[in-house]
């Protein structure tokens, strides 16, 4: 038997022994689920036996008793939560325990220990590890370490040594398709089998293929907060999520799912990526989007316009008149002078004098101006102005009762003695009525003084915005802040909000201490952190200043030319510099290197960022005489490469209107999906999509839908088309009529 055929032997050999073991832990879990199932079936059997129906006329004892009963049954629950997790963890394992093994010598010690690493841990009665979790403190050399001197930190310390061996398994169906050793680091070879594969539903866990710089970002804890830069690709959501897992294996007494919160860019997205963590074993976290905890907390008084529709407003309606206007109110609020402006105003409205009057009742000082402004200002200083208003009408309405009570009762007394009324009821609320209606005014007196109006406080910003322009180095004219003025305020009155709004208000509405306390999120995660400006990252630290945040972005795919981040530089001051650290990834694993050739050209940079040495097809530009000769292509497009066995489409348009456009002409042709809004579910298969709506998404075949020079035709389009090109792993094709973009002239 030559070496191969023994380690072949060896190897199937301990995989008979795990799975064994995991069929053994298996088992016994499905026994326990079962034994708690039925304990809770017997247990809401004996509760109505012996309790019935509950009813307050049964006695206390009763309550009691149900109350026990009840206490009973949530810890059975519990138990059988816990259990049914566990037997669907080595469900998992008895298909693939393991996908790695490294043998590792410790300094001082002569024997190597085999150490195989899967999705979870699998120790046997011995305590012994058949199986590590790849989260454990020793699995992190697999991912750091070539073949030869290593360590890793753990409880007890630094743990020093060598590596000897790296191999890799691929285990389906509890059977090793192959296997081979790694002299360096986790194999291309691995990576070329997945990525050489068609995509065809939602994002996949990544654990077999982490590589060293993503792994220092999924185990980073010297850091708060890390920025992770990283181009299309790179991996940077499936890094943020398998730091999620990591975080939750490490601190599990300490953090749940619900203390955890990831900013995703839409709801397609959030539902792309629901299935990653399920595959390692944990829960969800609370997944959301910027868009959607702004809107819930803005209320829905007034009619508030979504990331879409304005996206859709900036690609198709250049010609509007007011187009340039409304672009300048844009860049305008998000710029770093209006952050200024905003802070600048909180301090002015926190001390603007209320107008504070006394309070008088029939004759009766309640309260002073005087007093009310020393509560104002002094006494409850502190708070922020909506729990100051607060807190001083509380003390204005708690002074005022006993005067009221009083006089009802004055009042009551008068109206008995006037022989007029015989009930009592009716008595009392005839003088309650009287009185509440002499108090009409002082309320209204109370209401003004202590109102919170935050739409009339941002409406007085814009009122007065050259009072707070006086103190920054502005680079808008007179014109252009009437301008400004002027349009907002014409929003504002016909209770219109627009987008660019939308951010500020919230902002202002945090400052001024009337959101909710968030103090339960621990950990923040912030996806493509480009398609932020900094005021929105001003909020987020208003909002989760106590909790840890991983922020990925890559700055070549900011999809609003006018609402960005810019540049990390622009909230360098927001996060704490002991505690930021920035990570650049630098390695792409998405696209072919044809396809990536003309993304990168599109940049019109040269960036310094590897990609994985994986060929494909040449990407097609193909010229058209019209958009129906254009669609006609897409639909033999689309049929020839679902005949090559693709299994994910994308025809990427550059607005909404476009899309319904080709849908219409695809939908009674080919099988097709579309999504036309942010809040719409992921679909895989052959999908329409505009391309500010595909961003994070991926596909094997990518179909570009008219990139022309009248569609794509200026500088602040180029990084719309370059993320709409990068969606592709295999296959890209540009179709276009008329002339092709300036964007790609030269570049192809």
């Amino acid at each position: 038997m030559n070496n191969s055929d023994f380690e072949w032997k060896l190897e199937n050999e301990w995989l008979l022994e795990v799975l064994k073991e995991a069929r053994k832990q298996f088992d016994e879990k499905h026994d326990f689920k079962e034994k708690f199932k039925k304990d809770a079936l017997e247990t809401q059997k004996q509760l109505w036996q012996d309790i019935g129906s509950v009813s307050i006329t049964n006695g206390l004892e009763q309550i009691v008793g149900f109350m026990e009963f009840i206490g009973t049954m949530k810890l059975q629950k519990r138990r059988h939560e816990f259990t049914r997790k566990l037997e669907e963890k080595y469900e998992r394992m008895l298909l693939s325990p393991y996908f790695a093994r490294m043998d590792f010598v410790e300094k001082g010690e002569e024997k190597a220990e085999k150490c195989y690493i899967g999705i979870s841990n699998l120790i046997n009665d011995n305590f012994d590890f058949l199986v590590y979790d790849w989260r454990a403190p020793i699995s992190s050399m697999f991912y750091d370490y070539e073949i030869g001197e290593a360590n890793y930190k753990c409880p007890e310390g630094t743990i020093y040594g060598n590596l000897t061996l790296k191999r890799q398994y691929k285990i389906n169906n509890g059977k090793i398709k192959y296997m081979f050793d790694s002299n360096l680091k986790i194999d291309d070879e691995v990576l070329q089998d997945i990525l050489s594969k068609s995509t065809d539903s939602k994002m996949k866990a990544i654990v077999t293929t982490i590589q060293r710089e993503q792994n220092k970002v999924i185990r980073n804890e010297e850091y708060k907060n890390l920025i992770v830069q990283g181009p299309a690709g790179s991996g940077k959501t499936s890094v943020a999520l398998h730091r999620i897992a990591y975080l939750l294996y490490k601190y599990r007494d300490k953090i749940t799912p619900q203390n955890i919160i990831i900013f995703s860019p839409n709801d397609i997205f959030n539902d792309y990526i629901s299935n990653v963590l399920p595959q390692l074993g944990e829960d969800n976290m609370c997944q959301t989007t910027f868009k959607e905890y702004m809107h819930k907390a803005l209320g829905s008084e007034l009619k508030k316009e979504n990331y879409c529709e304005m996206m859709e407003y900036i690609l198709d309606s250049r010609k509007e008149g007011s187009y340039q206007k409304r672009i300048t109110n844009i860049k305008f609020k998000s710029s770093m002078e209006f952050i200024d402006i905003l802070k600048q105003y909180v301090v002015y409205v926190e001390k603007f004098d209320r107008n504070f009057v006394d309070i008088i009742f029939r004759g009766n000082l309640i309260i002073s101006s005087k007093e009310l402004e020393k509560l104002f200002f002094k006494d409850y200083a502190q708070l922020p102005l909506k729990r100051r208003l607060q807190k001083i009408r509380e003390r204005i309405l708690f002074l005022l009762e006993p005067y009221e009570k009083y006089h009802i009762e004055e009042v009551a007394d008068e109206l008995r003695d006037s022989g007029s009324y015989i009930d009592k009821e009716e008595i009392m609320e005839c003088s309650t009525a009287m009185i509440k209606d002499e108090l009409k005014d002082i309320y209204c007196e109370i209401n003004r003084m202590t109102e919170f109006d935050l739409v009339d406080i941002y409406k007085k910003l814009f009122e007065n915005l050259e009072l707070f322009l006086s103190n920054s180095n502005t680079k808008y004219d007179g014109k252009k802040i009437d301008e400004i003025k002027s349009y907002t305020l014409e929003n504002l009155k016909v209770l219109k909000l627009n987008y660019e709004d939308q951010p500020p208000l919230l902002y202002l509405k945090g400052a001024l201490g009337d959101l909710p306390k968030t103090s339960e999120i621990k950990y923040v995660i912030i996806d493509e952190a480009q398609d932020y400006t900094p005021l929105q990252y001003e909020i987020f630290y208003q909002l989760f200043n106590h909790a840890s945040m991983t922020i990925l972005g890559d700055l070549h795919q900011s999809i609003n030319p006018f609402m960005n981040i810019g540049d990390y530089n622009n909230i360098s001051h927001i996060f704490p510099k002991g505690n930021t650290c920035i990570i650049n990834l630098t390695k792409s694993y998405r696209s072919t290197m044809e396809i990536t050739k003309i993304s990168r050209r599109l940049i019109n940079k040269e960036i310094a960022v590897e990609c994985v040495e994986r060929s494909g097809e040449e990407p097609l530009l193909l010229g058209f005489s019209d958009e129906e000769a254009i669609k006609e292509k897409l639909l033999e497009d689309i049929k020839i490469y679902k005949e090559k066995g693709y299994k994910s489409i994308g025809i990427i348009t550059r607005t909404v209107k476009e899309a319904q456009n080709v849908y219409s002409f695809l939908e009674d042709k080919v099988p097709v999906k579309a999504i036309m809004k942010d809040d719409e579910e992921y679909v895989s298969n052959t999908l329409v999509i505009p391309a500010y709506l595909a961003k994070g998404l991926e596909f094997d075949v990518v179909l570009i839908y008219n990139a022309g020079d009248e569609n794509y035709n200026c500088e602040e389009e180029r990084l719309l088309l370059y993320t709409a090109c990068t969606r592709a792993l295999h296959v890209l094709h540009i179709y276009y009529c008329g002339k092709i973009t300036p964007l790609l002239k030269g570049n192809y």
